[in-house]
């Protein structure tokens, strides 16, 4: 029935006494929770102030895609014009945002900003970056910068005069050189660095207006590892699937450099993206050039074989050559004819002058010679004078004589003109017909040069046509360049954010805050895992399932052994007012045998056992406390007892002695009685083994209404073992910060294998000068104990269930 009530009051203030000691065991430390939030809440603030914002950047772009309605009409309008073989089609968007993403891209640009080289203001505090803000701008070629072992670090000292000394650290390696003017460089093992001014003067002005020396470092680290870490924080995510449009963002400290960094990105992308779109009809621009320096020299080569013909040949058109040709032969024809008419006409008059030497030559025959024709005549008309003459006279007047004679030269000169004559139309008839046969020759070869200049001329037809062929595919090719649109297109330039998304300035503050409250929780937490003793009820019912029966506080040194009084409600006196009523709870009808013991010596039992047997005796119940740790007697030290040698001992040597004559009254109650362990015997065990030991309960038990029995520590000798045979209920005391945690395994075990009955515990010693236990302050006042029964769920309601059962 007992044991049933017990259970279940545990089992309703199981969950609060839980809540309760975890949160007390936490705000009695509230100090150390003000100074870490204000430590943390501290360290926050600098942290902010010292921290470099991160913020985010980011642009809306739209990547062309055919499949989703991004690709631009260009495509289509270039088909219709005839040159759709030179037209790329677009990507796919997830391809593109590879792209886009690939560190080979970030590279370039990284390389063309030149973003593997930050430049620090070491004057500052803290120190602040200088992005374009370098008076210095530091140089090395990025295939120089890709071979560095590590970081290449570039101290600059700028002099208001203008000199600079330089600094290079990479590794263990330092270099350095003083700099009387810029541009200057300086060769390194690991390359050589250039130095610039970015602006009109090194010096730096101050606000106050004092121009001061400057100190800048500069970090050069390798391209790949800095495009690495653009690549990694950059972000790109398609704003849907119905579309193509994706947000770029990237996470940097610098918002210009960000802006920058994504603007240069697309426009690279764009660059690489239109070579690769370009690169058919760059290929086919290279052909076609390389195919026009070829056809150009066949031409060329083609035309000067037709010039080589036709200079051979004589001629400069065939068809008109041929109609010359055949003019000029009928017309030479036609001389040559001319020409022997004249020959037969001349040797006719040479054939008739032979025979007739005074007869009149023919005239009007066709002769062409006008001296010939001349002669004649003159010749005809000295023969017709002759002929008149001779009508008249005879042939020897001398008129006629003289006249015969120039008849005769006349004669001979026609002849020799007749002669001379034949021998101009000869050499003409020569000329003639030297002059014919050539036209004759040229008629007659017309057909082969014909075949050969028409077979020249196609070839130099075919290259010339292909020559006009490819340069127009050039020029449409030229075209297809130039009307390449880009593929991504800026919907929202690159932008920053309002505010940085780190560090955020709540988010800080409530870490700290919740730092600041979990360190001490922590630490509180790891120090309870590092503690060996047990500190109070909450440790106890954490190692045991025995019931509490009490939390007795530390005694004052002062007041002694004793600290329950009569008519006193002191604290102490309240406390055991509590142990006493639970006992009386625990305790069934006709047994009032309590057996007290603890672990170790030092806990003490023998204080408990004493101040529990007066609370008892102001009940008005004759108490006796019986001294059963014979090997070390502490009920005379407690109680002021001088005879040490009358004891329990003796009676156990010997059971004929009257045991009542041993029993002392005690000077505190009349109603409290001592029976002290005695003399130390040399065999305790055997004595407390034996039946004395039955029959001197039995005889205390008929003469008291409670026998309280301060045993040995159980966990060094047997003694109490064989003692709580006559016992009926065992008080086990534990000392908070003594008794070890590792002690009630063997509190544990006795139990189990029921060695001592009705175990509860009382918890003995707990200092209220600890905050820990300050929950028991105040605790005399008569008010407060209510609180402290339902604190433990002892006190009172066992208390009054136990008169209402009696």
């Amino acid at each position: 029935m007992i044991e049933e009530k017990k259970e279940k009051f545990g089992e309703q203030s199981a969950e609060q006494v839980n809540i309760q000691e975890i949160l007390f065991r936490y705000l009695i430390h509230w100090p150390w929770f003000v100074v870490s939030v204000i430590i943390c809440v501290a360290f926050a603030w600098g942290y902010l102030r010292l921290a470099t914002p991160i913020y985010n950047i980011s642009a809306t772009v739209l990547i062309k895609d055919e499949k989703k309605g991004g690709g631009a009409s260009m495509s289509s309008d270039l088909e219709k014009m005839g040159l759709d073989g030179f037209v790329s089609s677009s990507s796919n968007v997830d391809n593109e945002i590879e792209v886009l993403r690939s560190r080979s891209l970030a590279r370039e640009v990284v390389n063309h900003l030149g973003l593997f080289v930050t430049y620090m203001d070491m004057d500052e505090f803290p120190v602040r970056e200088l992005y374009r803000a370098s008076p210095v701008l530091v140089s090395l070629i990025p295939e120089e910068a890709d071979k560095l072992p590590q970081t290449m670090e570039v101290s600059m000292s700028l002099q208001p005069t203008g000199v600079m000394d330089v600094q290079i650290t990479v590794g263990k390696k330092e270099y350095q050189k003083q700099f009387e003017k810029l541009p200057a460089v300086f060769p390194t093992d690991e390359g050589t660095v250039a130095f610039l001014a970015n602006n009109d003067t090194l010096t730096t002005v101050r606000p106050e207006g004092v121009t001061k020396e400057r100190h800048i470092t500069a970090f050069i680290n390798r391209p790949l590892s800095v495009a690495k870490g653009y690549a990694n924080s950059l972000s790109i995510v398609p704003t849907s699937k119905a579309t193509s449009v994706v947000s770029v963002s990237l996470i940097n400290s610098s918002t210009q450099r960000g802006r920058d960094y994504i603007n240069k990105l697309l426009e690279m992308y764009n660059i690489n993206a239109n070579n690769d779109k370009n690169e058919v009809a760059q290929k086919t621009a290279e052909f076609i050039n390389e195919r026009i320096g070829i056809i150009s020299k066949e031409l060329g080569s083609t035309e000067q074989d037709l010039e080589n013909f036709k200079r051979s040949a004589g001629i400069t058109d065939l068809s008109s050559e041929a109609q010359i040709a055949l003019t000029g032969n009928a017309e030479y024809e036609k001389k040559r004819v001319e020409n022997q008419t004249q020959i037969n006409l001349v040797t006719d008059l040479q054939r008739y002058m032979s025979g007739n030497d005074y007869e009149v030559l023919p005239t009007n025959v066709g002769l062409q010679d006008t001296g010939l024709a001349g002669a004649i005549e003159r010749y005809n008309e000295m023969l017709a004078e002759r002929n008149r003459l001779l009508r008249t006279s005879t042939e020897s007047n001398p008129t006629i004589i003289n006249l015969n004679t120039s008849i005769r030269a006349m004669h001979g000169n026609v002849k020799a003109t007749l002669d001379a004559t034949l021998k101009g139309l000869e050499i003409t008839k020569a000329d003639l017909a030297r002059e014919a046969s050539r036209y004759s020759r040229r008629i007659s070869d017309a057909p082969t040069q014909e075949r050969q200049f028409v077979s020249i001329a196609r070839q130099q037809e075919i290259k010339s046509g292909l020559y006009l062929m490819l340069l127009q595919k050039r020029e449409e090719n030229a075209i297809v360049l130039a009307a390449t649109a880009n593929n991504a297109k800026i919907i929202d330039e690159a932008l920053a954010d309002g505010s940085p998304v780190s560090p955020k300035r709540m988010t800080i503050y409530l870490t700290a805050l919740l730092l600041g409250i979990g360190i001490p929780v922590g630490i509180i937490y790891l120090i309870s895992l590092t503690k060996f003793k047990i500190e109070g009820r909450t440790d106890v019912e954490k190692l045991t399932s025995f019931p509490v029966i009490g939390d007795i506080p530390l005694a004052d040194e002062k007041s002694g052994s004793i600290a329950v009084f009569e008519n006193k409600n002191n604290l102490m006196s309240e406390t055991f007012r509590n142990v006493r009523t639970n006992l009386q709870f625990m305790l069934e009808n006709d047994k009032n045998v309590i057996l007290v013991t603890s672990t170790i010596s030092g806990e003490g039992k023998s204080f408990v056992s004493a101040n529990l047997a007066i609370s008892l005796s102001l009940l008005g119940k004759k108490v006796v406390i019986v001294g059963l740790d014979i090997r070390k007697p502490g009920l005379n030290k407690v109680f002021n007892i001088p005879k040490k040698e009358h004891g329990i001992t003796q009676y156990l040597t010997n059971t004929t002695t009257n045991l009542m004559d041993l029993v002392q009254p005690s000077d505190i109650n009349k109603n409290l009685f001592i029976l002290p362990g005695g003399t130390v015997p040399p065999n305790p065990t055997e004595l407390l083994a034996r039946e004395g030991l039955d029959k001197a309960v039995e005889t205390l038990k008929k003469n008291f209404d409670y026998v309280i029995l301060d045993t040995a520590p159980v966990g060094m000798v047997t003694d109490t073992l064989l003692i709580g045979r006559v016992a009926d209920l065992s008080i086990y005391v534990c000392r908070a910060d003594y008794t070890r945690k590792a002690e009630f395994t063997l509190i544990n075990e006795l139990a189990e294998n029921n060695k001592l009955p009705n175990l509860c515990i009382a918890i003995n010693g707990l200092d209220l000068r600890k905050k820990k236990y300050g929950y028991y302050y105040g605790y005399g006042k008569y008010g407060k104990y209510y609180g402290y029964g339902k604190r433990y769920g002892y006190g009172y309601g066992y208390g009054e269930h136990k008169v209402k059962n009696k």
